[in-house]
């Protein structure tokens, strides 16, 4: 079984409005809030073991905050198809991933993150930012993802839920 961490990207500006969506950065909350949830991943033992990233600025430095305080120890990995990231572009990203993963941190934007989750998991969940959704999957390799696999939501946090 593989397990699953749907991220939506922290709380951005939009202080800014000549810069472009894709480079919008954190604003104060979202700096805040991003390494709060990746420390409720760690005191729940679910730290993951590979992260992958949208390339929009809000995207990285989330996962980037979310690596620190998790404790994770290699690489990120962007992936252009998480922008803005329809859910068939969750699927082609998981059924690519390195075999030797177990559990995957996603980090990504709505409202695909959200519709890709209720495809998935047949469950209509609303995921603010900063919020993570933990899915199990009942895979054993990640070639066997497909748009027709089925998994279970065990649990979803949101940062004004975490301490």
């Amino acid at each position: 079984m593989k397990t699953l961490l749907l991220m939506r990207h922290a709380k951005s500006t939009h202080k800014d409005p000549s810069l472009p969506d894709h480079d919008r950065p954190l604003n104060t909350r979202g700096e805040r809030d991003a390494p709060r949830m990746g420390r409720r991943l760690r005191a729940e033992n679910l730290m993951p073991d590979f992260i992958v990233s949208s390339p929009a600025k809000r995207a990285l430095a989330t996962a980037e905050a979310v690596a620190v305080a998790s404790h994770y120890a290699s690489a990120l990995v962007v992936a252009a198809d998480l922008y803005p990231g329809e859910p068939a572009a969750f699927v082609r990203v998981l059924s690519h991933l390195p075999e030797k993963c177990h559990r995957v941190l996603i980090v990504g934007h709505n409202p695909g993150l959200e519709m890709f989750i209720g495809e998935l998991t047949g469950t209509a969940e609303a995921l603010p930012t900063a919020a993570v959704a933990v899915v199990d999957l009942p895979i054993e390799r990640w070639q066997e993802f497909c748009q027709e696999t089925r998994a279970t939501l065990r649990h979803v946090w949101r940062p004004r839920e975490v301490e």
